[in-house]
């Protein structure tokens, strides 16, 4: 086999990233866009020496799970994956990707519940960030091509509400007629990096965000004019990010107009949110996941509850009436400044929060004498660090619960916890992200006697 031949393929698997898997004598390879079942002619675009990467010529005998895609350019931007198979095809990849992670990472074997999906499958976001680029001489915003920087215009992306495009839309609109002109990453040149839109899923109050690498006082008076056409706007805020950098939000933030911070409604408790708070972008399954959590924590009434990665507290929040006490901890200052002001809103007073690396906090909770009895950790996609892990450990609670947007790391975390007293009961796969990739899960795991 040679870069650039056409060979037959059936795909007979997905990969976590996506891919559909065939063989062609004996060597794997790997074709976007494809689906179980799928007999295709296949050419050849990267040859290793193991396995290839090719792209579809034509679909031979198509799968029973294939589908029309409904969106026209969602080969481009990357946002989604599976936009070209039914929903209970995407349910039975994901529930295989976390049972893979367990078994081939984790050397774990796990009660593994069946899948949770969501409902609803469009426009579920509360939140998206549209990076701003510059075509002939207009600004433009959509969304980075996968694994580039190239932006790809999307008026109407059915993973976001339809307000939003509606806002980033007349908003860049806005700016370009204002002179302003878009940021370049190679020349460091421009002032408009992002826009960034969040939505209160329950209250419907929406926050924009203007990033930029600087302030200009105009920005006060363009904020106005979009607040009039967009009454849903409760709070439009600058962000300046000065830094030669792919992170999207600079630390500084400044109130263009409104309020500093946006309202919801999680499990019944009232939430503040600010630009850098972590809050879960499908609010509704959010809230059934946290439901999972609630099961499995079985709270007595007398527990200590510790929820490492705590963000604004939601987790925590969601359980705080059914525990003695509750020691939330972040590392990111406004997510924890949220989080008590979200615990006195609500009146919950059994609720104490810290602000700092997990590893380093539990590791002086630990020094305090503090002994929780439950550990919920629910950490980025990169997973738990090893001073985390190791606090746990030592803490020694009778269950800890992971909460995890990444199988892979989870099956890492969760391995190197039952590696040193602890079981794996039971765990359940929860799809958060439809027609993406992207996977959550929730394991229990208790102190092995």
């Amino acid at each position: 086999m040679k870069k650039n031949d056409i060979v037959k393929l059936k795909i007979d698997s997905i990969t976590n990233e996506g891919n559909g898997v065939g063989r062609y004598e004996g060597m794997a390879v790997f074709v976007p866009f494809t689906a179980i079942g799928d007999e295709i002619d296949c050419k050849i675009v990267k040859l290793k020496k193991t396995y290839a990467y090719g792209i579809i010529v034509k679909i031979l005998t198509p799968s029973k799970d294939r589908i029309s895609a409904d969106c026209c350019t969602y080969k481009k931007c990357g946002g989604c994956s599976f936009r070209h198979i039914n929903y209970d095809a995407e349910l039975i990849s994901k529930q295989s990707f976390v049972k893979d992670s367990f078994e081939r990472i984790g050397k774990l074997s796990i009660d593994l519940e069946n899948i949770l999906g969501c409902e609803e499958t469009f426009h579920y976001r509360n939140k998206a960030q549209y990076p701003v680029c510059e075509r002939d001489g207009r600004l433009e915003c959509g969304f980075f091509s996968k694994r580039s920087h190239r932006v790809v215009n999307n008026e109407s992306c059915l993973l976001q509400p339809e307000i939003f495009n509606q806002i980033a839309d007349y908003t860049v609109k806005l700016l370009g007629k204002n002179g302003f002109k878009a940021y370049d990453e190679e020349t460091g040149k421009g002032q408009i990096r992002h826009i960034y839109i969040r939505q209160g899923f329950h209250t419907k109050e929406i926050m924009l965000c203007i990033v930029v690498t600087k302030r200009d006082n105009i920005l006060k008076n363009i904020s106005e004019e979009i607040s009039k056409a967009f009454p849903e706007i409760k709070s439009i805020v600058l962000n300046v990010n000065p830094n030669k950098t792919n992170v999207i939000l600079g630390r500084r933030n400044e109130v263009l107009w409104g309020r500093e911070y946006i309202t919801d409604i999680m499990c019944g408790i009232k939430v503040r949110i600010s630009p850098h708070s972590f809050y879960q972008i499908n609010t509704a399954q959010a809230e059934k996941l946290y439901g999972i959590v609630k099961d499995y924590a079985d709270l007595k009434g007398n527990e200590t509850l510790l929820d490492l990665y705590c963000g604004i507290g939601t987790i925590g929040f969601s359980l705080a009436k059914g525990v003695k006490k509750l020691i939330g901890v972040e590392i990111i200052h406004d997510a924890v400044e949220n989080a008590k002001l979200n615990a006195e809103i609500n009146g919950i007073n059994n609720a104490e929060f810290i602000c700092g690396d997990v590893g380093e906090i539990a590791n002086k909770l630990i020094e305090s004498g503090e002994t929780p009895d439950i550990i919920i950790a629910d950490p980025a996609r990169k997973g738990c660090d090893s001073v985390s892990l190791d606090a746990m450990l030592k803490m020694s609670p009778r269950k800890i619960i992971m909460v995890s947007c990444n199988p892979s790391t989870a099956a890492r975390d969760v391995k190197y916890l039952c590696d040193n007293g602890y079981k794996a009961v039971k765990g359940r796969a929860v799809d958060m992200f439809p027609r993406t990739t992207h996977v959550e899960c929730v394991v229990l795991m208790v102190r092995d006697k």
